[in-house]
């Protein structure tokens, strides 16, 4: 099993900025596809980024705003948050799809969960 772990949350006002990291916890994991996901209280789960091959998507409430950006050899995942409006707040939930090292199956992975606020 993997393990994602997640950093980076916290309180900050409208207009700065944040970075999450979201590293797997073990090496023999190799992502496929991982992402940046994030639910507000009373709302559904949505897709905020993703990185997949040096590809990379968003959401249309964060272009311009938000980048995604990952670490090869360390299986981590970065999202760099700046321009940060209210309805930004979130639970933000990282997400992995990958095999393990000399397996053909593919496994997904989510984090628990770190939360951001934005204030006015």
């Amino acid at each position: 099993q993997v393990q994602l772990v997640e950093s980076g949350g916290g309180l900050v006002q409208a207009g700065g900025s944040l970075r999450l990291s979201c590293a797997a916890s073990r090496s023999t994991f190799s992502i496929i596809a991982i992402g940046w996901y994030r639910q507000a209280p009373g709302k559904e789960r949505e897709l905020v980024a993703t990185i997949s091959s040096g590809t990379t998507k968003y959401a249309d409430s964060v272009k311009g705003r938000f980048t995604i950006s990952g670490d090869n050899a360390a299986n981590t995942v970065y999202l760099q948050m700046n321009s940060l409006k209210p309805e930004d707040t979130a639970v933000y939930f990282c997400h992995a799809r990958g095999q393990f090292a000399g397996e053909a199956y593919e496994y997904s992975y989510w984090g628990q969960g770190t939360q951001v606020s934005v204030s006015s």
